[in-house]
């Protein structure tokens, strides 16, 4: 019997070590079980709660029918058995069957039934005999024509168009007569236009700027893996270019993971959790050996400690073990107008590895630690990213932002940094500094604080000698904002700097955050101030401020005394992915309207906490160092600060002010 101080830390997963072939397919098992009391009469439904989205709810509960399916077709394809598997042959009969009261509807251009076509055409490709093989002939009919009625349809032109070419793989793999096999080649035609190098691809055609889990986890690179193993025999020299793609990317990926197994959040769909890491278990299916140091057992240790760490998250999971909608705890903040109560469960992706037999060497290799990487910090060209490993992983970012409006986008591509195990933080309200939960970002006000607006069009970003981004933001017409990102170096290894200069034509008020961390006591009752140096608290002293929990030690610091306040500031409930209750380090100040640059120098301090540890006062020592501007960068300084002293004598000359 569990301990009160165990009581709602538990989830119904976390007796399961799931460090086995067995132990993850019994999690699944678990899973799919937990699904059995929502499904529909006919099976074709699975109801999880009354949530909307922009789309119908017949798609919405089709999604819980078919994201599973991920999971489930890898079990059987593995050789795995599972009895509820009937339930979904016959809600597939169901489903498809314009005569019955279950019937999913007919697709309509871009229309949400697309994506759910994915997981069936994998699951006839890898699980034929258990599957397609059990329906009726009406019923293959019927399921080949739903499939095949998306050939004529409309697209998104985005990964969305893997789902076509998944519907029309398995279609060819049964022998239906409605694959369209031309089609599909145009789709993958297509799709590889995405592609910009060395791995990576966007997720749209050329001037998208989206490089997020869907350009690796969530689809292209899943997909492109799973292909290369479906379609060897049918287009040979596509699948290797195919592969050849996943060992470059490998080698960029590795830095968004850390070696707890968390990966890190950024950009949109993150309830679908530990998808992120399903890529790995997606180049075991590949039989793709990757480059040193990604050995197998690497491999291994990646995807199994991330769906182990998710299997412990009592938030993740409602107490009949399905899924919540959220991040860590559930969080409608968070999501998308396209997330529904099943949503999440695309998550199943990541047991593609279940369809390995037991002898495959990602199976009998020993589960390896995180690797040891030759740059602990990792110019990451394509997604603009900073990659940043050790006692903290994060990265530092600029240039993202998603290709259509997007709730939350701001927060989700435009933040400066983005942590493993500090998450980011998302808006829960539009009016104060509290509900804007404005963690890695430089906030603006040009109304004294009553609204603020944070970087979300980010232009003309850029690496500068493969050591820094620089970029430009341009929150109102007369105000420009250029920041410079750079990363840690061996003298201050647990800052990261931020220079931003600001050239304003109305007066403003910023407020420059730090990472958010959780803010509660031992106790469970709010951090309080404390003494500088003391373990637990919060700490706010001139131009600084800093928060020490069970979570670790977050801080800021003014560098070049530009008259910023330090506060620590305790955001509203339910903003921070990580944890509800959240306190961030953050700098206040107030600017004139001025023809003259502004210059902020910002370093960031953060440490995690290792293991049951939480913050302590070894981190003192860290925090006493402080990073130095780059030569460069101070050269520059130096220069547009003659430059607008110039530019000042020059408009009293001419009589302009």
């Amino acid at each position: 019997m569990a301990s009160f101080s165990d009581f709602g830390k538990t989830t119904p997963f976390g007796p399961n070590p799931i460090e086995t072939r067995d132990d993850l397919g019994k999690f699944l098992v678990n899973m799919l079980d937990a699904l059995e009391p929502h499904t529909s009469p006919g099976g074709s439904r699975i109801h999880l709660g009354y949530t909307g989205t922009h789309f119908d709810e017949t798609a919405a509960l089709l999604e819980g029918f078919s994201r599973p399916v991920w999971g489930l077709a890898s079990l059987l394809a593995g050789g795995g058995d599972y009895e509820g598997a009937a339930r979904w042959v016959n809600g597939l009969a169901n489903g498809t069957n314009p005569k019955h009261e279950e019937f999913w509807g007919d697709m309509t251009d871009k229309d949400q039934r697309m994506v759910e076509c994915s997981a069936l055409g994998f699951a006839f490709a890898v699980a034929r005999e258990k599957l397609w093989d059990k329906l009726s002939e009406e019923a293959k009919t019927n399921v080949g024509n739903w499939l095949g009625g998306m050939n004529d349809k409309e697209m998104p032109n985005t990964n969305w168009l893997w789902f076509r070419v998944f519907a029309n793989l398995g279609l060819s793999k049964v022998g239906s007569p409605r694959a369209d096999t031309t089609r599909m080649k145009a789709d993958l035609d297509h799709i590889d236009t995405f592609y910009i190098g060395d791995g990576w691809s966007r997720d749209g055609p050329e001037g998208v700027v989206q490089l997020d889990y869907y350009s690796s986890s969530f689809a292209i690179q899943y997909s492109q893996l799973a292909y290369s193993k479906l379609a060897q025999d049918i287009d040979p020299e596509r699948c290797e270019e195919y592969r050849n793609r996943a060992r470059q990317f490998a080698l960029d990926f590795v830095y968004y993971f850390d070696a707890e197994g968390r990966a890190i959040p950024f950009g949109r769909s993150l309830t679908y959790r530990w998808a992120m890491s399903s890529f790995w278990g997606a180049c075991a299916f590949a039989d793709l050996e990757l480059p040193a140091p990604l050995t197998w057992g690497v491999v291994k240790g990646l995807q199994l400690r991330n769906v182990r760490w998710w299997a412990k998250q009592p938030g993740a999971f409602n107490t009949d073990g399905t899924l919540t909608i959220g991040y860590v705890y559930p969080n409608l903040n968070i999501t998308e107008n396209y997330n529904s109560p099943g949503s999440p469960y695309w998550c199943c992706e990541s047991f593609i590895s279940l369809a390995l037999p037991p002898s495959h060497p990602f199976w009998t290799a020993k589960e390896e630690p995180y690797p040891t990487l030759d740059q602990r910090v990792k110019i990451l060209k394509h997604p603009l990213h900073i990659g940043i490993t050790g006692k903290h992983t994060y990265i530092l970012s600029s240039g993202q932002q998603c290709s259509y409006p997007v709730k939350q986008g701001p927060a989700k591509y435009g933040k400066l940094a983005y942590s493993s195990a500090f998450g980011y933080s998302v808006p829960s309200g539009s009016d104060t500094l509290e509900e804007l939960g404005g963690d890695n970002t430089l906030a603006l006000s040009d109304d004294s604080g009553e609204t603020w607006r944070a970087r979300r069009d980010t232009r003309e970003a850029r690496f500068e000698g493969d050591k820094w981004l620089r970029s430009m933001w341009y929150p109102w017409k007369d105000v420009e904002v250029e920041t410079w990102l750079v990363p840690p170096t061996a003298e201050a290894p647990l800052w990261d700097l931020r220079i931003h200069r600001i050239k304003t034509g109305r007066p403003l008020s910023s407020a420059e955050g730090g990472f958010a961390i959780y803010g509660q006591r031992e106790d469970g009752r709010a951090l309080d101030a404390a003494e500088d140096g003391k373990a637990f608290g919060t700490y706010a002293d001139g131009g600084q401020a800093r928060a020490a929990s069970e979570a670790g030690v977050a801080g800021i610091v003014d560098l070049n005394a530009s008259g910023r306040t330090g506060v620590a500031l305790r955001t509203d409930p339910n903003t921070n992915l990580m944890v509800p209750r959240a306190v961030m380090p953050t700098l206040r100040g107030e600017h004139a309207a001025s023809s003259k640059n502004i210059w902020l120098v910002t370093a960031v301090f953060a440490l995690p906490a290792s293991g049951e540890a939480g913050a302590t006062t070894e981190w003192q020592s860290e925090w006493n160092k402080r990073p130095v501007v780059p030569e460069e960068i101070q050269k520059l300084m130096k220069l547009t600060k003659r430059r607008s002293t110039a530019n000042t004598l020059l408009d009293l000359a001419r009589g302009h002010i």
